[in-house]
């Protein structure tokens, strides 16, 4: 076989393809970038696969960085190539963990529970028939609940009472206790019924129960008082075993809301101890927790009820509250 290279030219006009020399020269430069590709391409994978940027980068093994931040160290962000990573004020989504639950306040009354029983409803006004439903109480009937009393300018004896109630509740889980209000603001149209009030008390297997009122009779009568429950033992009604421990929580409650709040036993009844003995309230008939009742004024009296509406007394009444609950539980 002849050398192409000794070929002589085509003559001038001659059939002989003009491009045949560029063509040879093509065809081998075409056959060496085909040898040069495969060792490019295989060069390329290498160094992918070395800097754990290729497409696989997130599958290929140890070296890889996955997209969260849960490989960085708590408190820093990602940062950019080349760069020190820096402190972040927060942590990242993926890391987050929700927020510790605050341990409940060690005091006297750890492991007790109290519940406190705000009198009325401001709901009730508007719900008469429900509330006039009559209950057994053991020694007789009466309503579900009542209205309660205003002052003249028309504060509610309910709003005062719920208002105390989450004041004392405040003072109480304080002191470590465990607290149960009867019924919230809002957290239902009327009522609880005397009936479901003492019902509460007993099925929380409460330490002590308290229900916060206010009165409502005629000027010129002023003072606190509390009412103790009597002995009574008639239908569902057995109050044998709490009316000992329940004039211990009174006397206690008695003496501290004097102290705190700087108002004196009523003068209209109690002859001058704050304490009376009714047998005629089914909160306390039904209850078989110690329990009393504390009217914290009269609502009606002017110079009570500037006590009754004043934020800071409110809270001197909770307090008193809450004080006497502690010498009855914490000795």
């Amino acid at each position: 076989m002849r050398n192409d290279d000794s070929s002589p030219p085509p003559e001038s006009g001659s059939s002989a393809d003009p491009d045949r020399h560029w063509f040879t020269r093509r065809s081998t430069l075409v056959v060496g970038i085909a040898a040069l590709a495969p060792a490019c391409l295989a060069g390329w994978v290498l160094t992918q696969a070395l800097s754990g940027t290729g497409p696989d980068a997130s599958r290929s093994g140890p070296a890889a960085q996955p997209a969260s931040h849960s490989s960085l160290a708590p408190g820093q962000r990602d940062a950019k190539p080349g760069s020190t990573p820096t402190a972040s004020p927060t942590t990242s989504p993926t890391t987050t963990s929700a927020a510790p639950v605050p341990a409940p306040a060690k005091g006297p009354l750890t492991g007790k529970t109290v519940v406190v029983d705000p009198g009325h409803n401001t709901g009730n006004f508007k719900h008469t028939d429900e509330i006039d439903q009559q209950v057994d109480i053991g020694t007789n009937r009466k309503e579900c609940d009542t209205t309660g009393t205003t002052t003249n300018s028309g504060y509610m004896e309910a709003e005062f009472t719920m208002d105390v109630s989450k004041r004392l509740r405040t003072a109480l889980e304080a002191q470590g206790a465990k607290v149960v209000l009867t019924h919230e603001t809002g957290a239902r149209p009327w009522g609880p019924c005397i009936t479901e009030r003492a019902r509460i008390g007993n099925e929380a297997n409460a330490d002590a129960v308290v229900s916060v009122h206010a009165d409502g009779v005629s000027a010129g009568n002023r003072g606190f008082h509390i009412i103790l429950p009597a002995n009574v033992k008639s239908g569902a009604a057995d109050t044998a075993k709490i009316v000992g421990p329940s004039r211990e929580l009174g006397e206690r409650i008695a003496g501290n809301f004097a102290r705190t709040t700087g108002s004196a036993p009523a003068n209209y009844l109690g002859g001058g101890t704050g304490l009376v003995v009714r047998d005629d309230l089914g909160g306390l008939n039904l209850s078989t927790r110690p329990k009393v009742f504390i009217e914290c004024g009269n609502m009606r009296d002017a110079k009570d009820a500037a006590q009754l509406t004043s934020p800071e007394w409110r809270q001197k009444a909770a307090q008193g509250i809450a004080d006497g609950i502690v010498g009855f539980l914490g000795g």
